[in-house]
Protein backbone atom coordinates (compact mmCIF):
# COMPACT_ATOMS: atom_id res chain seq x y z
CA UNK A 1 0.00 0.00 0.00
CA UNK A 2 1.34 3.45 -0.93
CA UNK A 3 1.97 5.77 2.01
CA UNK A 4 0.11 9.06 1.60
CA UNK A 5 0.14 10.72 5.03
CA UNK A 6 2.96 11.89 7.24
CA UNK A 7 3.42 10.34 10.66
CA UNK A 8 3.45 12.51 13.77
CA UNK A 9 7.21 11.91 14.04
CA UNK A 10 7.77 13.09 10.45
CA UNK A 11 5.69 16.22 11.02
CA UNK A 12 7.65 17.00 14.19
CA UNK A 13 11.01 16.49 12.47
CA UNK A 14 9.98 18.59 9.45
CA UNK A 15 8.87 21.36 11.82
CA UNK A 16 12.19 21.24 13.65
CA UNK A 17 14.09 21.31 10.36
CA UNK A 18 12.08 24.37 9.30
CA UNK A 19 12.92 26.15 12.55
CA UNK A 20 16.57 25.15 12.23
CA UNK A 21 16.82 26.75 8.77
CA UNK A 22 15.34 30.01 9.99
CA UNK A 23 17.11 30.09 13.36
CA UNK A 24 20.53 29.24 11.93
CA UNK A 25 20.17 31.98 9.32
CA UNK A 26 19.30 34.53 12.04
CA UNK A 27 22.22 33.47 14.23
CA UNK A 28 24.69 33.84 11.38
CA UNK A 29 23.15 37.05 9.98
CA UNK A 30 26.01 39.28 11.26
CA UNK A 31 28.36 37.54 8.81
CA UNK A 32 28.02 38.97 5.29
CA UNK A 33 26.51 36.30 3.01
CA UNK A 34 27.84 33.43 5.09
CA UNK A 35 24.84 31.30 5.94
CA UNK A 36 24.02 27.67 6.73
CA UNK A 37 20.82 27.59 4.65
CA UNK A 38 22.45 26.17 1.51
CA UNK A 39 24.22 23.43 3.49
CA UNK A 40 21.05 22.49 5.34
CA UNK A 41 18.98 22.37 2.16
CA UNK A 42 21.40 20.01 0.40
CA UNK A 43 21.55 17.83 3.53
CA UNK A 44 17.75 17.80 3.79
CA UNK A 45 17.38 16.81 0.14
CA UNK A 46 20.10 14.15 0.37
CA UNK A 47 18.25 12.51 3.27
CA UNK A 48 14.58 13.34 2.70
CA UNK A 49 14.36 13.65 -1.07
CA UNK A 50 11.66 16.02 -2.24
CA UNK A 51 10.06 16.03 1.24
CA UNK A 52 12.78 18.59 1.94
CA UNK A 53 10.72 21.18 0.08
CA UNK A 54 8.39 21.36 3.10
CA UNK A 55 10.95 22.87 5.50
CA UNK A 56 12.42 24.94 2.65
CA UNK A 57 9.13 26.68 1.95
CA UNK A 58 8.25 27.03 5.64
CA UNK A 59 11.62 28.80 5.92
CA UNK A 60 10.76 31.06 2.96
CA UNK A 61 7.38 31.85 4.52
CA UNK A 62 9.06 32.72 7.85
CA UNK A 63 11.52 35.02 6.06
CA UNK A 64 8.70 36.84 4.26
CA UNK A 65 6.55 37.12 7.41
CA UNK A 66 9.53 38.44 9.39
CA UNK A 67 11.12 40.81 6.87
CA UNK A 68 8.27 41.63 4.49
CA UNK A 69 7.91 41.00 0.78
CA UNK A 70 10.37 42.56 -1.66
CA UNK A 71 12.47 41.70 -4.70
CA UNK A 72 14.71 39.50 -2.55
CA UNK A 73 11.75 37.49 -1.28
CA UNK A 74 10.42 37.01 -4.80
CA UNK A 75 13.70 35.33 -5.73
CA UNK A 76 13.56 33.19 -2.58
CA UNK A 77 10.45 31.61 -4.06
CA UNK A 78 12.56 29.95 -6.77
CA UNK A 79 16.28 30.01 -5.88
CA UNK A 80 15.96 27.48 -3.06
CA UNK A 81 13.99 25.19 -5.37
CA UNK A 82 16.87 25.41 -7.88
CA UNK A 83 19.30 24.28 -5.18
CA UNK A 84 16.93 21.55 -4.01
CA UNK A 85 16.52 20.26 -7.56
CA UNK A 86 20.29 20.21 -8.13
CA UNK A 87 20.78 18.35 -4.83
CA UNK A 88 18.01 15.91 -5.73
CA UNK A 89 19.68 15.15 -9.05
CA UNK A 90 22.95 14.46 -7.18
CA UNK A 91 21.36 12.80 -4.12
CA UNK A 92 23.35 9.57 -4.47
CA UNK A 93 26.69 11.40 -4.42
CA UNK A 94 28.86 10.38 -1.47
CA UNK A 95 31.76 12.81 -1.83
CA UNK A 96 31.81 15.72 0.62
CA UNK A 97 33.94 17.55 -1.96
CA UNK A 98 31.18 17.10 -4.55
CA UNK A 99 28.59 18.51 -2.14
CA UNK A 100 30.96 21.38 -1.30
CA UNK A 101 31.37 22.14 -5.01
CA UNK A 102 27.59 22.15 -5.50
CA UNK A 103 27.01 24.41 -2.51
CA UNK A 104 29.90 26.74 -3.39
CA UNK A 105 28.78 27.03 -7.00
CA UNK A 106 25.27 27.82 -5.86
CA UNK A 107 26.63 30.60 -3.62
CA UNK A 108 28.61 32.05 -6.53
CA UNK A 109 25.52 31.95 -8.76
CA UNK A 110 23.09 33.24 -6.13
CA UNK A 111 23.17 36.85 -7.32
CA UNK A 112 22.77 35.84 -10.95
CA UNK A 113 19.80 33.65 -10.05
CA UNK A 114 18.21 36.42 -8.01
CA UNK A 115 18.75 38.95 -10.79
CA UNK A 116 15.88 37.27 -12.65
CA UNK A 117 13.45 38.79 -10.15
CA UNK A 118 15.11 42.17 -10.65
CA UNK A 119 14.86 41.77 -14.43
CA UNK A 120 11.13 41.10 -14.11
CA UNK A 121 10.76 44.21 -11.94
CA UNK A 122 12.92 46.68 -13.86
CA UNK A 123 14.47 45.23 -16.99
CA UNK A 124 17.93 44.08 -17.99
CA UNK A 125 19.73 47.23 -16.84
CA UNK A 126 18.30 46.95 -13.35
CA UNK A 127 19.09 43.22 -13.17
CA UNK A 128 22.64 43.58 -14.48
CA UNK A 129 23.54 46.52 -12.24
CA UNK A 130 22.11 44.73 -9.20
CA UNK A 131 23.99 41.51 -10.00
CA UNK A 132 27.34 43.22 -10.75
CA UNK A 133 27.21 45.27 -7.56
CA UNK A 134 26.68 42.08 -5.57
CA UNK A 135 29.58 40.02 -6.96
CA UNK A 136 31.79 40.56 -3.87
CA UNK A 137 28.96 39.16 -1.74
CA UNK A 138 28.53 36.21 -4.12
CA UNK A 139 32.24 35.45 -3.74
CA UNK A 140 31.85 35.38 0.05
CA UNK A 141 28.66 33.36 -0.28
CA UNK A 142 30.36 30.77 -2.50
CA UNK A 143 33.43 30.47 -0.27
CA UNK A 144 31.32 30.18 2.89
CA UNK A 145 29.04 27.59 1.33
CA UNK A 146 31.99 25.55 0.08
CA UNK A 147 33.78 25.55 3.44
CA UNK A 148 30.64 24.72 5.44
CA UNK A 149 29.61 21.89 3.15
CA UNK A 150 33.11 20.43 3.03
CA UNK A 151 33.34 20.38 6.83
CA UNK A 152 29.75 19.66 7.83
CA UNK A 153 27.84 17.84 5.08
CA UNK A 154 28.80 14.32 6.12
CA UNK A 155 28.14 14.67 9.89
CA UNK A 156 24.92 16.64 9.32
CA UNK A 157 23.65 14.03 6.87
CA UNK A 158 24.41 11.21 9.34
CA UNK A 159 22.57 12.97 12.18
CA UNK A 160 19.53 13.82 10.04
CA UNK A 161 19.36 10.32 8.59
CA UNK A 162 19.27 8.84 12.09
CA UNK A 163 16.76 11.43 13.34
CA UNK A 164 14.36 11.05 10.42
CA UNK A 165 14.67 7.38 9.50
CA UNK A 166 15.50 6.04 12.98
CA UNK A 167 18.63 4.16 11.90
CA UNK A 168 22.18 4.96 10.88
CA UNK A 169 23.25 5.35 7.28
CA UNK A 170 25.53 2.32 7.65
CA UNK A 171 22.54 0.07 8.44
CA UNK A 172 21.03 1.04 5.09
CA UNK A 173 23.88 -0.47 3.09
Amino acid sequence: MKKTAFTAREIAVLGLLSALLFGAKIVMAPLPNIEPVSLLIVVYVAVLGLRALIPVYVYVMLEIVTWGFGYWSACYLYVWAVLALAAWLLRRMESPLGWALLSGTFGLCFGALCSLAYWAAGGWGFALSWWLSGIPFDLLHGAGNFAMALALFKPCRAVLFRLYWGRSIKSET
